[in-house]
């Protein structure tokens, strides 16, 4: 029988009870709440390349796949009793109206201000309330609670902005450049000495700088990298398709004929 009105979330949550369900999908009832992890990543990542590639036609069905992890391991969690979708909506909204006291000014849902913020306070008023929650649960170290499973490039930012937050940061964006250039110096020097822990050591050290700068400059060095990942590709593409349209093989091109085919796509962009 075709539905005649668009789906609720209720819908959903007892679509997710159904799969899981003693006559539901057998796939879905083997999962436990690690099992999952690897498809959340997935869809995560599907999501963001939708986006930056504005592929808008997709991003409603991505999301969609998205908010499924979601309401997946809310069911999970009501089946072993600890929480269920409703309280993870309580609890999001609650700290959400508590880190945005500009916009709620009486920790109400429902009532308004007529304050105005700009960004620059509202993002150090966030991370003073987070701050302050993270004290409340008794944090050891302005490290704490960094996810180990985050990407190292994002991982390094978000560990240089808790030290930045309490003073341990470069002024400006020159500073970390001097840094930058003192680590490419010392990587010099450990790949002169042969020692390849040294070499990784001071390479990380490198990359860590760079993630620093990318920082100072208001940049998201995730986003900086994908986006340089993919102007690559655009024009090694263009370096392979002159390969075979001539001789066919890479090995029958000398690097310097390589590049001029490198700078013809880099032209192109400029067109």
């Amino acid at each position: 029988m075709e539905n005649t009105k668009p789906y609720t979330l209720e819908d959903l949550i007892y679509l997710m009870a159904r799969l899981r369900g003693p006559k539901g999908c057998p796939w879905d009832q083997q999962q436990v709440f690690k099992s999952i992890v690897p498809h959340t990543l997935e869809e995560v990542y599907e999501v963001i390349d939708t986006i930056e590639r504005e592929d808008w036609n997709h991003l409603q069905d991505e999301l969609g796949d998205l908010l499924f992890q979601v309401v997946f391991y809310a069911r999970l969690a009501e089946e072993g009793e600890l929480f269920d979708l409703k309280q993870i909506i309580d609890q999001l909204v609650s700290k959400l109206i508590r880190r945005h006291p500009h916009v709620f000014p009486e920790g109400s849902l429902y009532t308004s201000s007529d304050r105005s913020t700009d960004v620059l306070e509202v993002n150090q008023q966030w991370e003073s309330i987070k701050e302050q929650e993270r004290q409340s649960r008794q944090r050891l170290s302005a490290m704490d609670e960094i996810p180990l499973a985050l990407p190292a490039l994002n991982r390094a930012s978000k560990i240089q902005k808790r030290a930045a937050n309490l003073g341990f940061d470069w002024p400006d964006p020159m500073g970390v450049l001097d840094k930058i250039e003192e680590e490419i110096h010392e990587l010099r020097e450990a790949i002169a000495s042969g020692n390849l822990d040294a070499i990784q050591d001071e390479a990380g050290d490198l990359l860590f700088a760079q993630v620093n700068l990318c920082r100072h400059l208001t940049l998201d060095p995730e986003q900086a990298l994908r986006s340089t990942n993919r102007k690559f590709e655009q024009r090694f593409r263009y370096v392979e398709q002159q390969v075979l349209s001539g001789k066919g093989r890479f090995q029958d091109y000398c690097l310097e004929e390589l590049d001029q085919f490198w700078q013809e796509a880099k032209k192109g962009e400029q067109q």
